[in-house]
């Protein structure tokens, strides 16, 4: 018999709020649809800064039925499909046939615009219910983000990995792909991948089995020891995603499902900040491409100082695509540099998260609505 407000925004829940604070609320709910309809009228313009620099705005999913979500919400493209949802959903893994058919449909249903897959990132907290028992041997593990997860457990199970790009190969002929190894923590992770991927074209050939030989491949910087020595990474990548969650869970050595400690879990981190503009830089030099696709693109407060460190796409959860493009149409490319420059003198989160609050209140007043609302 408790009312309850959960204000999901600031991360608060009230418990039997007095008449003030639901006459509050409940204002708050006002302004908060009449924010959505102009946030719907934002999303299919373009993502471009006030003095006319173009952004990419495209959009992380995890199954082919979410595309047109995505599209609608303003997304140019996929850059981050997680394909290990495919196998989390499954009873045992999905044969080479039911993950083409799965590509083929995401193909189909952006008609030409680009789509790239990460390869299988299975383990540590997603873990299907047949790896155990299956081929694949998965043991309990002491620290299991540290362990056989991602890259490093399909470099251990070649016929899973194997299985897997065919699949994303043969359906390069009717697709805009590009193919993206996760959580690479070193240069040899990335060549003996780019191994098993040459392998199984030579097999495809073989067989005259149709594929683009010439299909980009990228990795996830999610790792400090990648972002550490991008330039040498940068050799033998077509392009770079910075995955945040990761590189701030492991830059800080915070577990972000870790309700106890989630304050330290934080992109603020000057760490986690440095981290992004030296991978950036480095990718600026090799000239290869680079993107953002963590949930740090989508953050209003911390969009604009990615621009201003150099990133010139992102994607994000569907969702955040409107405001994200609402803060990009905002801001001056100018004005985010400076933002960027001031951030990174600074020494701790709270210095920087204090600034960047201030200048977004000032640049983009209405963006910060949400964080108005005090229990």
């Amino acid at each position: 018999g408790d009312t309850l407000i959960v204000d999901a925004s600031n991360g608060l829940v009230i418990l039997n709020p007095d008449a003030a604070q639901l006459m509050e609320y409940r204002q708050f709910q006002a302004r908060m649809a009449a924010v959505e309809t102009t946030l719907g009228e934002i999303a299919h313009l373009p993502a471009m800064t006030l003095d006319g620099t173009p952004i990419t705005v495209q959009a992380n999913i995890e199954f082919p039925h979410e595309i047109p979500i995505a599209l609608q919400k303003g997304a140019t493209g996929i850059g981050l499909y997680r394909t290990e949802f495919l196998y989390l959903a499954s009873e045992q893994a999905p044969s080479e046939e039911q993950q083409f058919a799965a590509i083929c449909e995401a193909s189909r249903m952006l008609e030409g615009r680009p789509l790239t897959i990460r390869t299988l990132d299975l383990g540590a907290d997603k873990l299907a219910r047949w790896a155990e028992a299956d081929a694949l041997g998965v043991v309990p593990e002491a620290n299991p983000f540290l362990g056989a997860r991602s890259i490093r457990l399909c470099l251990q199970n070649l016929p899973l990995f194997k299985t897997q790009l065919r699949a994303i190969l043969r359906a390069s002929t009717q697709a805009n792909l590009r193919i993206m190894f996760p959580m690479i923590s070193s240069v040899m992770e990335l060549r003996q991948a780019r191994m098993v991927l040459a392998d199984v074209m030579e097999d495809l050939e073989e067989e005259a089995t149709p594929f683009k030989h010439d299909i980009p491949v990228g990795i996830m910087v999610e790792v400090p020891s990648a972002a550490l020595q991008a330039t040498t990474l940068a050799r033998d990548a077509d392009f770079f995603s910075i995955g945040t969650n990761d590189l701030i869970q492991y830059t800080v050595a915070v577990d972000r499902g870790n309700e106890r400690i989630a304050s330290l879990y934080t992109g603020a981190h000057p760490a986690v900040l440095k981290l992004i503009k030296e991978t950036v830089r480095a990718a600026q030099r090799a000239r290869t491409d680079v993107s953002l696709c963590g949930e740090m693109g989508g953050d209003p407060l911390f969009l604009p100082v990615l621009l201003g460190m150099g990133l010139r796409s992102v994607s994000i959860a569907p969702p955040a695509i409107p405001e994200a493009k609402r803060i990009i149409r905002s801001v001056t490319l100018a004005q985010c540099q400076r933002m960027a420059r001031k951030v990174l003198s600074l020494d701790t989160d709270r210095e920087v998260t204090n600034f960047v609050t201030d200048q977004m209140q000032r640049l983009v007043p209405d963006a910060f609505h949400r964080r108005s609302i005090e229990p």
